[in-house]
C-alpha cells in the first residue's frame, strides 16, 4: 500500500471530526473550563516533537516528504529519533490529544486511537518497509533498538 494522504492533512480531518463528534454527539463534557486548557501542554509539545524532527531532517539533509519515503538519502537516528522511530506521527498524535483535552467531551477520545491506527496501517508501515530497502541492516538495528511510537528498546546482547 502507497501512503495518499499527508499525514497532517489525515490529523486536520481527525481534528475536524473531533470539532463534530463534540458538537453534536458530545456524549458528556468530562473536561470542563479551565482544566481544559491543560491541553495546551500537549499540543504545545507535539509542536515541538515536530520541530525537533523536521530539524533533524534538515541538518542530514534527507527528505521530510512522507509520501515518497523512497527518496530518503539517510537514516536519522539522533534526536527525538532516538526515542521514536515515529516522532512527526507522535507529534501529530500529541496535537489530536491536546484537541481532545481542549475540547472535553467524552465522543472526542474516540478519534486519536483511531487516528494512531490509520497513520501506522496506511503511512509507517509503508515507510517501513521502504527505509528496510533503502537502509537495510542499519535500519533493522534501529529498529530493534527504538519503538514504533514512544521508548528505546531493550536490545538482547546475545
Amino acid at each position: 500500500m502507497k501512503p495518499r494522504i499527508p499525514p497532517p492533512i489525515v490529523m486536520l480531518l481527525a481534528a475536524a471530526l473531533m470539532w463534530e463528534l463534540h458538537r453534536r454527539l458530545p456524549l458528556a463534557q468530562w473536561i470542563a473550563a479551565p482544566w481544559n486548557r491543560l491541553g495546551v501542554l500537549p499540543g504545545a509539545l507535539g509542536i515541538a516533537i515536530d520541530a525537533a524532527a523536521l530539524m533533524s531532517f534538515r541538518r542530514a539533509r534527507t527528505s521530510i516528504n512522507p509520501m515518497v519515503p523512497s527518496k530518503a538519502t539517510r537514516l536519522v537516528t539522533d534526536g527525538v529519533f532516538r526515542m521514536s522511530r515515529n516522532p512527526m506521527y507522535l507529534g501529530l498524535l500529541l496535537l489530536l490529544i491536546g484537541w481532545a483535552l481542549w475540547l472535553g467531551s467524552a465522543s472526542v477520545w474516540l478519534v486519536p486511537p483511531a487516528f494512531a491506527g490509520v497513520i501506522t496501517f496506511a503511512q509507517i508501515r509503508p515507510e517501513e518497509r521502504a527505509l528496510g530497502q533503502l537502509f537495510g541492516a542499519q535500519y533493522l538495528a534501529y529498529r530493534r533498538g527504538v519503538a514504533r511510537w514512544i521508548g528505546r528498546r531493550m536490545v538482547n546482547s546475545r
